[in-house]
């Protein structure tokens, strides 16, 4: 399934780098041969940029603050390297880190380098010509829910991340945290949300458990070995911290949209689980319990905060696009995402389940 692996294409308009600068630079730090220098972008990613750099037979991933960011703390390449610096010694599903600049003269923001991890990246435009056995949808929801369980469960202070972040009254920060980045990239008063922010607020919950947590985990931020479809590699760290875990599960159940969902939801077209061969969102819910070995309390309040955190995430990507700091067509109408993510939030809340 080679040509299944994610691959990179021309660069957008707007997000060009000095080749000249970077290249020089480094030379200094890879084994670059500076006459034989090419750099292109991957084209799917909605957050941190990320180029591809081939040289001397030779394949590096460099990645940067998107263009226009407000979130410096959502987009600290410094943090996301030092994450995955940690990781590299214990846990093989992450990529390995090379070089940190924080120069900004260089290409205008601090960055970093990574190896390359090929696999195959499942989208909502190439899944169903990978996942032509309906028994693969199965087994790639246990690699998705074994691969989450297998980060919560690792050692924090034998992996040396044991002071990063701060997971004492991580819940109650996190509603306030994404309270304020949607009033600071609000483009127009959305009542649903408005309802949603109240709620989180009147029912922040904290679970006894305290874990090294993704909090962006989802298909396409896995890569699957192309032979056999197991998880090879988890993607973008950028958020990474230490919290309750059940917050990160709730992020990826709200990412996780089912067959039956409103159709607000399915024509929003992320992923791939709104496919009838995917099991839904419960069951992903009854396995991750199982596999974690613990019974999921209001499950509800981590399930909203999920899909509220999404609908931020959006309107930031939206914010920059409405304000001219990138030309990405794709962005031009995330304001109905945002305003669908809300919604799905309200039924929630009104049914007080997590499927409906």
């Amino acid at each position: 399934m080679s040509e299944f692996i994610d691959n990179p294409t021309k660069i957008r308009e707007g997000e060009g780098l000095d080749n000249k600068i970077l290249n020089n630079y480094l030379s200094n730090f890879l084994d670059i041969d500076k006459s034989n220098f090419e750099l292109f972008q991957f084209p799917s990613g909605f957050s941190n940029l990320t180029y591809l750099i081939k040289s001397n037979n030779k394949e590096y991933i460099l990645r940067k603050p998107p263009i226009g960011a407000k979130i410096k703390s959502g987009h600290d390449m410094s943090r996301e390297f030092n994450v995955l610096s940690a990781l590299d010694k214990d846990y093989k599903k992450s990529p390995t880190p090379i070089h940190y600049c924080n120069d900004k003269s260089i290409i205008g923001s601090d960055f970093y380098i990574m190896e390359r991890i090929r696999g195959t990246v499942l989208r909502s435009n190439n899944y169903k010509k990978i996942l032509t056995d309906k028994t693969k949808y199965n087994f790639i929801a246990s690699e998705f829910v074994d691969t989450l369980v297998e980060l919560h469960k690792l050692n924090i202070e034998k992996i040396g991340l044991k002071g990063f972040g701060r997971p004492e009254g991580y819940s109650s920060r996190q509603v306030h945290g994404w309270t304020k980045r949607y009033e600071n990239s609000k483009t127009s008063d959305i009542p649903e949300i408005n309802s949603v922010i109240k709620w989180l607020h009147e029912n922040i919950t904290e679970s006894k458990y305290v874990s090294l947590i993704h909090n962006d985990f989802k298909y396409d931020n896995l890569v699957l070995d192309s032979n056999n479809l197991s998880v090879k590699s988890v993607l973008d760290w950028e958020m990474c911290t230490t919290g309750d875990p059940f917050m990160d599960l709730g992020t990826s159940l709200a990412y996780w949209i089912n067959k039956d969902d409103p159709d607000y939801m399915r024509e929003i077209n992320l992923n791939i689980t709104s496919n009838e061969n995917n099991p839904k969102r419960g069951e992903i819910l009854e396995i991750y319990s199982s596999r974690f070995g613990a019974h999921i309390e209001k499950i509800v309040f981590y399930f909203v905060f999920g899909l509220f955190k999404i609908a931020v995430i959006v309107q930031q990507i939206y914010f920059r696009y409405k304000n001219g700091l990138t030309k990405d067509i794709r962005f031009k109408h995330l304001d109905l995402v945002v305003l669908s993510y809300a919604r799905m939030a309200n039924t929630s809340i009104d049914k007080q389940k997590i499927e409906f």
